[in-house]
């Protein structure tokens, strides 16, 4: 098996396979700061509506005085051709994911990082036909909504080269967004499971009726947006011996 290199970005491109709502976004965060971007789209109408959203969202996303160049094509082929950078943005259904990346296998250049997009599936569930030194270089990166939301999750395939990591982080951090790396393997990645406790317990509280959505809605607002603390740094408050009491009374009343 060759050893992998990583991908040099002069004259090459940040492709995104998918220009909807949050793949022409991911596309502009790069152009704005002055990487080239291709968009790949099948649909005529998404990539006119993709191209000028970026042709004139960029100051939302960066002050750089170089802007990137964004073209959308319809063809797999000629959109990945020159790419250091494929992030795929398309539907969340795992065998379109699949047959994704076992094209791009064959038609991107064997050094492009190749990234899914997916929050809920893992890149594992998305390579496991292709060759190994494919995937060394497949993760998901995961964006949320910029330019509002700058975080970026990254997470392995489990068989990730390590290096991909810190190397994506700077490019990342280059274009003024906050990279994140999940240590292992995890559904949902860091914040996603994180917001699935949050959702599940809120909807439990509404469906016992303890509170109405507005009471909640407030609560949330008060204890939350103008507190400062994160979620770690609140229990450190509270006391760790706190927090354990607490918690075992829960596990204790609901088994």
């Amino acid at each position: 098996m060759t050893a992998f290199t990583l991908p040099s970005t002069h004259g090459r491109v940040v492709t995104v396979l998918g220009g909807g709502v949050l793949g022409r976004r991911i596309a502009c965060a790069w152009a704005a700061s002055g990487f080239d971007v291709t968009i790949r789209d099948p649909s005529a109408e998404q990539r006119i509506a993709a191209k000028h959203y970026c042709d004139t969202s960029m100051p939302q996303y960066s002050d750089s005085s170089r802007r990137g160049t964004v073209r959308a094509v319809e063809d797999m082929a000629a959109s990945v051709s020159d790419a250091w950078l494929v992030i795929e943005a398309v539907p969340e259904k795992l065998p379109l994911k699949i047959s994704t990346f076992a094209e791009l296998e064959t038609l991107a250049p064997g050094d492009a990082i190749l990234c899914s997009n997916s929050s809920s599936l893992k890149s594992r569930d998305m390579v496991g036909g292709l060759r190994p030194q494919t995937r060394r270089r497949v993760l998901n990166m995961h964006y949320y909504m910029p330019p509002g939301n700058r975080i970026v999750e990254l997470m392995t395939d489990g068989e990730t080269d390590e290096r991909i990591f810190p190397f994506l982080v700077e490019r990342l951090r280059e274009i003024g967004m906050h990279p994140f790396v999940a240590r292992k393997e995890s559904t949902g990645l860091i914040f996603n499971r994180l917001w699935a406790a949050i959702k599940r317990e809120v909807l439990n509280i509404l469906a016992e009726e303890v509170s109405t959505p507005e009471e909640v809605e407030r609560m949330w607002k008060e204890m939350y947006v103008n507190n400062h603390s994160g979620p770690v740094a609140m229990m450190d408050a509270v006391g760790l011996d706190t927090v354990s009491f607490i918690e075992q009374h829960y596990i204790d009343e609901g088994g």
